[in-house]
């Protein structure tokens, strides 16, 4: 058993608490966050230490709403590498991980070796982007891309119930 596996055990039903209440705001302050979870301040404060020492928490980061900054279009682009072992591959991520248009990055299964999600103003932005961006990245072999037609959930806070056995 990795040490991922285990480390859930370490939970009691305070940290499980403090976990979903920060997930849904993170900027409570830590007097009403024991409040809510039913103890006094300084444990409280205690046990948030320790998540964010044991990496449970791994930061505080707002919520903006893209449109608003003007970024009107989510894309999903599916990446083919031309090989997808060794350092080719590890030069291909330190690309994509210096993009500020690529949101997020996971590696897949079944066809493509990469899944991208992508940031841009519009589709001429994006077009541009893919273009003279993505299509020139070292091991690049092709790009396939979906747009988001509408958020049904974005954001999400990760499920916890799991954890209260």
């Amino acid at each position: 058993m990795s040490s991922a596996d285990s480390a859930p055990a370490a939970l009691d039903r305070y940290h499980i608490a403090i976990l979903a209440e920060l997930q849904g705001d993170a900027r409570l302050p830590n007097a009403e966050l024991a409040q809510r979870i039913g103890l006094s301040s300084a444990p409280t404060w205690r046990r948030v230490k320790w998540l964010e020492e044991q990496g449970y928490i791994t930061g505080y980061r707002a919520e903006i709403d893209r449109r608003k900054i003007g970024l009107g279009v989510l894309a999903f682009v599916r990446v083919d590498a031309e090989r997808s072992a060794g350092e080719a591959t590890k030069v291909l991520e330190e690309e994509i991980r210096r993009l500020p248009e690529v949101i997020a990055c996971h590696y897949i299964s079944g066809t493509g070796t990469f899944e991208l999600q992508v940031m841009a103003t519009d589709l001429d932005a994006f077009s541009r982007f893919s273009i003279n961006t993505l299509l020139k990245l070292a091991n690049v072999k092709d790009i396939h891309t979906s747009f988001s037609l509408g958020e049904v959930k974005a954001g999400g806070a990760l499920p916890l119930g799991h954890l209260k056995g």
